[in-house]
């Protein structure tokens, strides 16, 4: 059975587009039922940035009560991320057995009982385990978030609302920094477990609210549910029209006959996830290698470039570049985290008009550049015996413009990228994959970054930073397409070309029998 042929998105002159045979429309206004849903979803995000943006700064208390070494100080800090990577893993099973939905509601659960844990924690070992639980619930809401967003949104707004997990992420790490300054005048023994026992706040508003959100309408598809993906589809969708061309096409790639219109249809079990990691890792069809292979990489190259050493501690660059008192180190934190939430912002409104590619790389090479810069003041700084302050205010103005750059592409569009290019049947196990990338690598550089300076000196860090940054652009610019106005149906045509895909821009009629190239075989429901 064939899906249907649809083509690029056709400009018109006065902004509006023709997406995938839908009639001409001008500028067609939000869905503000999809809208809803996606910030309520992307909300699950605040819980990893808040416990990022309140760990820069406790962890100044924390250290000098528990009176840790500067190795327990970079695993406290950074094995947060690989406790994440359990929750990524199996987050993706749980998400397609028990429904998008619910696993949101357990993410928000779990980080609950961490936030508690960690707020009353009596040593070392006792923290740890609150930070295991924790990370666990983390995992999960990285996953499923953008997945939720990206099965519920319609496509005229998808890279818009795709944007949101980002968003709620910078939102979280502000608040973070702010409960530092706020708490930091208390006793050290008492402030920074009021900045961690705050985290349970968002999670218990989000497990309640949840519960008022409808089903992703593709996992209703994979569930045979069709009457209430219908309805679904038709409170997200912009038009009446498009909700049918919707349903018809998570139909076709799910292997039902559109010809089914029951409520209930009967599905074949292996829909259900067996075979998806055969046919996700070990014998995948080229589109999917190709997608794997961008999904994976945008991840890693994000952790890779040095935000998590920005984020996670620039009390301790700023301390090294020449601040000195507690109160100005986490103003300045304050600054990063202000910084990085208004740019943000450029992603939001622009990714569903400027597309993937040019934010992407912009965004990319101005990192890169900055990196360069303030690694070039954090070495005259560390090489001069009295105080510079032209370098001082050059690795401040370079940091935040690394944040802002950062911001405004790579930090969000990674989550919208490999959020809309897995087929259907690999979406969720796909998605839990790139995150438990980006998870390890964040592991990685935030577990080691203390000692890395430490060997080759702060500005050598943030040099090598700089040289990794420039990798990814020769990444994004040889193997990424552009993915702006296209269905999550016809993402996969897109893919399999590697270094030659600008000759799979054109419209592509992708054949599902036979296992034709590029596309899942589905098999048939039975109506």
């Amino acid at each position: 059975m064939a899906t249907k042929a649809s083509g690029l998105p056709t400009n018109l002159p006065n902004g509006g587009s023709v997406i995938s045979g839908l009639p001409p429309t001008n500028k067609p206004k939000r869905n503000l039922f999809a809208l809803a849903c996606s910030i309520l979803a992307c909300m699950t995000s605040v819980l990893l940035g808040y416990d990022i943006g309140v760990m820069s700064g406790a962890i100044i208390f924390i250290e000098k009560q528990l009176k840790l070494t500067s190795v327990q100080k970079e695993v406290i800090m950074g094995i947060f991320s690989l406790y994440s990577l359990i929750g990524c893993i199996i987050s993706g099973r749980t998400s397609d057995w028990v429904g998008r939905r619910i696993t949101i509601i357990i993410a928000g659960a779990i980080f609950f009982v961490g936030a508690v844990l960690m707020s009353i924690a009596t040593n070392y070992a006792f923290l740890m385990v609150g930070r295991f639980v924790a990370g666990i619930g983390v995992g999960y809401a990285l996953t499923i978030a953008p997945v939720y967003t990206a099965e519920v949104a319609p496509a005229s707004c998808r890279g818009f609302l795709l944007t949101f997990p980002e968003v709620f992420i910078n939102v979280g790490i502000l608040l973070g920094y702010v409960s530092n300054l706020a708490f930091s005048h208390l006793p050290i023994n008492l402030g920074w477990r009021v900045m961690l026992g705050l985290g349970v706040i968002p999670s218990a508003f989000l497990v309640t609210v949840i519960f008022f959100m409808p089903e992703s309408p593709r996992w209703l598809v994979m569930q045979g549910r069709l009457g209430e993906a219908k309805s679904v589809l038709y409170r997200t969708s912009d038009t009446a029209e498009e909700a049918e061309i919707r349903l018809s096409d998570i139909k076709s790639a799910a292997g039902i006959p559109d010809t089914c219109t029951d409520d209930v249809v009967s599905v074949p079990k292996r829909h259900t996830g067996e075979g998806v990691w055969r046919d996700l890792l070990f014998r995948p069809t080229a589109p999917v290698r190709h997608i794997l292979l961008c999904a994976l990489g945008i991840h890693f190259f994000e952790m890779a470039c040095g935000i998590e050493a920005v984020v996670l501690y620039s009390p301790e660059i700023f301390k090294q570049a020449g601040i000195r008192t507690d109160q100005h180190i986490l103003l300045a934190t304050i600054a990063v985290g202000f910084v990085k939430l208004m740019f943000i912002m450029v992603a939001t409104f622009f990714l569903d008009r400027i597309g993937r590619r040019p934010l992407l790389l912009t965004s990319v090479g101005g990192c890169t550049v900055f990196l360069g810069v303030l690694a070039f003041g954090l070495t005259v700084i560390q090489k001069s015996a009295v105080r510079v302050p032209w370098a001082v205010a050059v690795c401040v103005v370079s940091l935040l413009c690394y944040v802002s750059f950062f911001a405004s592409g790579m930090g969000p569009i990674t989550w919208v990228y490999s959020s809309e290019i897995f087929p259907l049947r690999l979406r969720a196990q796909g998605a839990s994959l790139a995150v438990a990338t980006n998870r390890v690598t964040s592991a990685i550089f935030s577990m080691t970054f203390i000692s890395l300076y430490q060997a080759i000196s702060l500005g050598g860090a943030f040099f090598l930073y700089a040289g990794i940054s420039a990798l990814s652009w020769v990444f994004i610019y040889s193997l990424f397409p552009e993915t702006r106005g296209r269905t999550l149906e016809e993402m996969e045509g897109l893919f399999g070309k590697f270094f030659k895909w600008r000759s799979s821009e054109q419209p592509l009629v992708v054949e599902q029998k036979g296992g034709g190239d590029g596309q899942v075989e589905m098999g048939k429901a039975s109506c």
